[in-house]
């Protein structure tokens, strides 16, 4: 098992407190967080507080024979214990699972989890928050009426200036690993035309930028923008976008101080290798940039909202219904989201520290100083 830690996060005694949703019940949620979990060493790196059920843990422990690993069971966050794998009780009562099968049960428990989490996030009891693959079909209710986990949290912090962005950090993809952020999210195709602006595109370029900055502590950072047409629409024969909208707010991030480059087309981009070159890449739909950066980066990459108040990360695939409870399922991705997810909330103290004011808070040029 691969559990090489990161340099970014500090050996202390007070480790950051990690925040987990369990996703699924009938997927591989469960599944990764106690892989994850079965090597003592990434105890060392945080304390997780793992919100769910102690029967829903047995239950899945029994199914992967790791009757040597235990669960602290704790009833709030503030009881949870340096070293172990907390698990804070959600609920008592049994819940029926069919691992592999959708249901609407699933669902229901599912966001039962990510909401006690989300709010132990919001009061400061946990730092940041990992999210376990979700159904998005039976986790959808009128408690829920939302496309996913990016939009939940987007609407719980009060904003529309998010961005997803799938990340890898192996350097084996560029000096900065690679960073895939998409203008539209989960929509359908034909609608991704007519949900794209110039004002949009200049917000996710934004959005991007400072997340490059304060999140991942790329100085400088170099952002490509793909096309939304086959050869970026080949001035106009092949589709207006790129000139009408795309180009248009390229020059607008431009004047923004915000080094951006492009329209490139995504074929070309990625087949050449260009993406190399550059911190991050603005895709203007979903498969357009998921499907190169998971065909590079599956298993390693990790899905992290920007823009958020808070941090929160996740592995890169989903609930993974074909091999749930067979014991086949990689924690891979997982691990890398819960190494991320401390480096960032790091990385933002870190840029907050060093951009603080060193002015403020003293009487130098007040009156009387």
């Amino acid at each position: 098992m691969n559990t090489k830690k990161s340099t970014n996060i500090a050996d202390t005694e007070n480790r950051l407190r990690v925040g987990i949703s369990i996703g699924d019940l009938n997927g591989v949620g469960m599944e990764i967080i106690i892989k994850t979990f079965l090597d003592p060493r990434m105890l060392e790196v945080c304390t997780p507080l793992i919100y769910g059920s102690a029967k829903t843990a047995s239950f899945h422990k029994k199914f992967l024979n790791a009757g040597e690993f235990n669960f602290n069971i704790i009833k709030e966050a503030s009881q949870a214990v340096e070293l172990k794998a907390n698990l804070v009780n959600c609920w008592e009562e049994e819940v029926k699972i069919e691992l592999g099968i959708p249901t609407e049960i699933a669902g229901r428990y599912a966001f039962k989890s990510l909401e006690a989490a989300t709010l132990d996030l919001a009061s400061n009891k946990i730092d940041v928050l990992v999210t376990a693959p979700i159904n998005k079909n039976t986790i959808n209710s009128a408690s829920f009426p939302f496309k996913g986990h990016t939009e939940y949290l987007a609407s719980f912090a009060g904003t529309e200036n998010y961005l997803m962005i799938l990340t890898s950090e192996n350097p084996a993809h560029g000096q900065s690993g690679i960073k895939v952020g998409t203008v539209t999210g989960h929509i359908p195709l034909k609608d991704v035309a007519g949900s794209i602006s110039v004002e949009k595109i200049l917000d996710k370029l934004r959005t991007f930028n400072k997340s490059l900055i304060q999140d991942f502590g790329i100085n400088k950072p170099k952002i490509a923008v793909l096309g939304l047409n086959p050869h970026a629409g080949d001035k106009g024969l092949l589709g207006t976008e790129e000139q009408q909208i795309i180009i248009p707010a390229i020059e607008k991030a431009k004047a923004e101080k915000i080094m951006v480059i492009g329209p490139y087309a995504a074929d070309g981009f990625f087949g050449s290798s260009t993406y190399f070159s550059f911190d991050g890449i603005l895709s203007m739909y979903h498969d357009q940039g998921l499907i190169p950066f998971k065909t590079i980066s599956f298993n390693e990459g990790v899905n992290y909202t920007a823009g958020l108040p808070i941090v929160r990360t996740s592995p890169d695939h989903g609930v993974a219904y074909d091999i749930a409870g067979k014991n086949l399922a990689s924690e891979s991705s997982f691990r890398h989201a819960v190494y991320l997810a401390c480096d960032i909330y790091q990385k933002r103290r870190e840029h907050k520290r060093n951009t603080a004011n060193p002015l403020k808070g003293n009487n130098v040029g007040k009156e009387g100083g």
